[in-house]
């Protein structure tokens, strides 16, 4: 199976150690994983506000960089979302019937990392040991456009030594929404501090998701009060093993 990752240009820029570990998870189980330099963006931003059919040169590029791959695994459940389920729209209303074509026959083997984790390799164990008291945050796109259900806690649950525990309020967003937060702070901040409450609420030490976007409002919020709670991409506690190694 040739599989390709596709890092996000949010996770290239802030958080390159998430696309480090989902190379480490997939290495250790036995898949050689390319890069290609010609990804960009997805296009999410230009869809959030407002802009779909400046997003079409940025999907015709997804689809030429990634047409020859298996599968295509993204530590991002936001943006294997917009792939899933917006670009295939996107080439249809704005583009040609031969890109509307390409991205159809892409767009199914884009896959979330812990849902390739899970369906399309069958596994729930991947080898970690992490032995800290985590709590997961379901983000919104995981919950309500991939529907990824109980697999992020399936991995968890078998990480050796870590202790997983629920989140009040769990499936309640978060308030990032990206520039939602901008547009409207006040309500944003409302909502952040409703999940910062319910995070410390749990006595966790570390808070994970399968959006780094998500994770950074949350994690902003919680070193504000001075939280002694770390924050991490479930990828991340994935590939660590014993002593703390990745």
């Amino acid at each position: 199976m040739r599989v390709a990752l596709f890092i996000t240009c949010f996770n290239d820029t802030m958080f390159p150690a998430t696309g480090r570990a989902v190379v480490t998870v997939l290495e250790r189980l036995g898949h050689t994983v390319d890069f290609p330099l010609e990804q960009t963006c997805c296009g999410q931003l230009h869809v959030n506000t407002g802009y779909p059919a400046d997003a079409v040169p940025l999907v015709a590029r997804f689809a030429r960089t990634f047409a020859e791959y298996d599968a295509v695994v993204t530590p991002s459940a936001s943006c294997a979302g917009l792939v899933r389920e917006t670009h295939p729209a996107l080439a249809e209303a704005y583009g040609s019937r031969r890109l509307h074509r390409q991205v159809a026959e892409l767009a199914p083997r884009v896959h979330e990392f812990t849902e390739f984790l899970t369906e399309v390799l069958g596994v729930d164990d991947v080898g970690a040991r992490f032995p800290h008291r985590v709590t997961y945050h379901p983000t919104c796109h995981s919950l309500r456009a991939l529907r990824l259900g109980d697999r992020p806690q399936r991995l968890l649950r078998a990480v050796d030594g870590l202790d997983l525990v629920e989140l009040p309020a769990a499936d309640a967003c978060c308030g990032f929404g990206g520039t939602f937060a901008v547009k409207n702070a006040a309500t944003s901040g409302a909502m952040l501090a409703d999940k910062v409450g319910a995070v410390r609420e749990t006595g966790a030490e570390v808070l994970c998701t399968v959006d780094n976007s998500c994770l950074m409002h949350i994690g902003g919020g919680l070193s504000r009060q001075s939280a002694a709670v770390r924050t991490l991409h479930l990828a991340e506690i994935l590939a660590t093993t014993e002593g703390g190694r990745r």
